[in-house]
């Protein structure tokens, strides 16, 4: 049996996919119940839980032989660094009481560096933490995510495409689906030999925005710029 949280977004769902494609017994964390509808459909247990709620996760691992977990971005709180933190210690603490023998967490590149990384900062904390554990742990480190460029595509028909990213920047990305492959690769290979392992991912070659406005002005048929957004915007936007 294998758990996996975060089915209602990309790699999560992914995951999921992947482990029911290759006949495991699967059951997936939702935070409300009518989320979990399809997943039971389709043959998967449903656990209704909070990844902050350290008792209701702890549950929810409970009899597990691997799960997928990963931290999920709030831009709507007003302390999201302080809040993530609260909530891998919470994640933490379940995985410690359910006695999970192999946690595949979703982090992130940079995550090795404790400063000047932003957000980032939380998946640092998350691996210092979570690598204190007893138990197998393989955090998948991944590039950029391809879809975080979903937001600004509406605005490529027009011909411009905002990024907060220098346009000739050249940068590791990769496509949530790849990420999911990993994850549920690892699941079904089991813990790692070592306590914890570490799995940087990355698409084929790096890439700059400049060369996806490109593409997206190929597949439009329409000239696309792109157009650097300045560093004071980042924050309102």
């Amino acid at each position: 049996m294998f758990v996996v949280a975060g089915v209602s977004g990309r790699t999560g769902a992914a995951v999921a996919d992947a482990l029911l494609a290759a006949g495991s017994a699967v059951r997936v964390i939702v935070r409300d119940e009518p989320k979990g509808a399809p997943w039971r459909g389709r043959g998967a247990e449903v656990a209704v839980a909070d990844l902050a709620d350290e008792v209701a996760l702890g549950r929810a691992l409970e009899g597990a032989a691997g799960a997928y977990l990963l931290c999920p971005t709030d831009m709507r709180s007003a302390d999201y660094i302080a809040q993530s933190r609260t909530l891998v210690d919470a994640v933490a603490a379940a995985v410690a009481r359910s006695g999970l023998r192999h946690l595949v967490f979703l982090s992130s590149t940079g995550a090795q560096q404790a400063e000047g990384t932003g957000a980032i900062r939380v998946l640092h904390h998350a691996e210092a933490r979570l690598g204190t554990l007893p138990h197998g742990t393989t955090f998948l480190r991944a590039a950029y995510l391809l879809e975080n460029w979903a937001a600004v595509l509406d605005a490529a028909r027009g011909g411009t495409w905002p990024t907060f990213i220098r346009p000739d920047r050249v940068m590791p990305m990769v496509a949530t689906r790849d990420i999911a492959a990993a994850a549920a690769r690892a699941l079904l290979d089991g813990p790692p030999e070592a306590e914890h392992e570490i799995i940087e991912l990355a698409g084929p070659r790096e890439i700059s925005p400049r060369e996806i406005a490109a593409i997206l002005a190929e597949l439009l048929g329409r000239p696309v710029v792109a157009q650097p957004v300045p560093l004071d915007a980042v924050v309102p936007v």
